[in-house]
């Protein structure tokens, strides 16, 4: 048994531990989407990683025409845009980076990224796969894809030219990427008021 200092002893320990804890815990900053000048994203987002910013610039290939010659390029997928995690409070330094325009949000206030869209496009960028932008979209089939490198990625299902897409959103910035998919690889969302009659058992056909 504890006497009654001993108790007051151990409380304390206890207390000092979650505070300890507490004070550990990294803080995981938001990602706010940042406007830049055109043609400046590459050379913004090198300098904010300089200054030991995590700064994310989604990027896709494009054939462009040089002369008498064609040749491969690498395009921003939100051109004037590129996406970093910061403290809001301290955006000063950022807003005075060569090139950047504003933060992205509602008036003066910073309005942070969902991060599960931030994740998606991510997803997109690693899977290797040949990507797009794309017209911003809010309605359509939502799907899920089951296979392959993208796994778990959620967006919606669309047909262009014989090929199935899974287009992927940005909310705030109302931009959107388009990823070529396999159809068998997906499944469409469903959700409880619809679950009746959105089988999971057969791939989509769109």
């Amino acid at each position: 048994m504890y006497g009654k200092n001993g108790t007051k002893m151990a409380v304390a320990h206890l207390n000092l531990e979650a505070v300890t804890a507490t004070i550990s815990e990294p803080q995981v900053l938001p990602w706010y989407a940042v406007r830049v000048r055109s043609r400046s994203e590459t050379s913004v987002a090198a300098y904010l990683r300089n200054q030991g910013l995590e700064a994310f610039l989604p990027t896709y290939e494009d054939t462009r025409r040089w002369s008498d010659r064609l040749r491969r390029v690498e395009l921003p997928l939100f051109p004037g845009y590129l996406f970093c995690r910061f403290n809001a409070l301290e955006r000063l330094p950022i807003l005075k980076v060569p090139g950047v325009i504003h933060v992205v949000g509602v008036g003066r206030q910073p309005v942070p990224i969902n991060d599960e869209e931030i994740a998606a496009v991510q997803m997109i960028v690693r899977s290797g796969l040949p990507r797009q932008p794309w017209p911003y979209l809010q309605v359509g089939q939502r799907v899920r894809v089951e296979s392959g490198a993208l796994s778990g990625l959620e967006g919606v299902l669309l047909s262009l030219k014989g090929e199935h897409r899974v287009v992927v959103s940005v909310t705030l910035l109302q931009r959107s990427v388009s990823l070529e998919i396999d159809v068998s690889w997906v499944r469409p969302i469903c959700f409880p008021v619809s679950a009746a009659i959105c089988p999971l058992s057969r791939p989509v056909n769109a």
